[in-house]
């Protein structure tokens, strides 16, 4: 598994880190925004019938998987199982992180990001649920390129 403080070192991208217990849901997340500043995300590893997907929240937004659906053109989302997160991102339940692109080496994910997020500060688990790093929009979106995957915009209102 490759590490994500070495790659976002290598390409000069900005970041902040905290290190805190193991968290395993929103709720429990949201004691790490005292400890840095940002938004936090909700991320989703869901899949249809050709694709997977993070798809990439802010962690107080609510977005129906039939609007999401929708709006990245998909018959039919689902989520994926503990063995595929596994398997096309290296990562374990609870652990769900758009840094898990790293160990994507068919391109199989593609990011599909709530729009009220851009311009903003993000929070993201480094691909371990100990640690939450922030990271600018712009930056994150620089890290997504550079790893040569798709991403995706949709609106958390339709």
């Amino acid at each position: 598994m490759k590490d994500v403080y070495h790659i976002l070192e290598k390409y000069q991208i900005s970041y902040q880190k905290a290190e805190h217990g193991a968290v395993f849901s929103v709720e429990q997340s949201q004691k790490i925004k005292t400890l840095i500043k940002g938004i936090g995300c909700k991320n989703l590893f869901l899949k249809d019938h050709i694709h997977y997907f993070i798809v990439i929240l802010n962690d107080e937004h609510q977005i129906p998987l039939k609007q999401i659906q929708e709006q990245i053109k998909s018959k039919r989302l689902s989520f994926g199982t503990e063995e595929e997160l596994f398997k096309i991102l290296g990562l374990k339940k609870g652990s769900v992180s758009p840094f898990g692109i790293l160990n994507d080496k068919e391109n199989k994910c593609i990011l599909v990001i709530e729009k009220s997020l851009k311009g903003k500060t993000l929070l993201f688990h480094p691909n371990v649920n100990t640690a939450t790093i922030s990271i600018s929009y712009d930056d994150f979106i620089k890290f997504v390129t550079l790893q040569n995957h798709e991403y995706k915009m949709i609106n958390d209102k339709m």
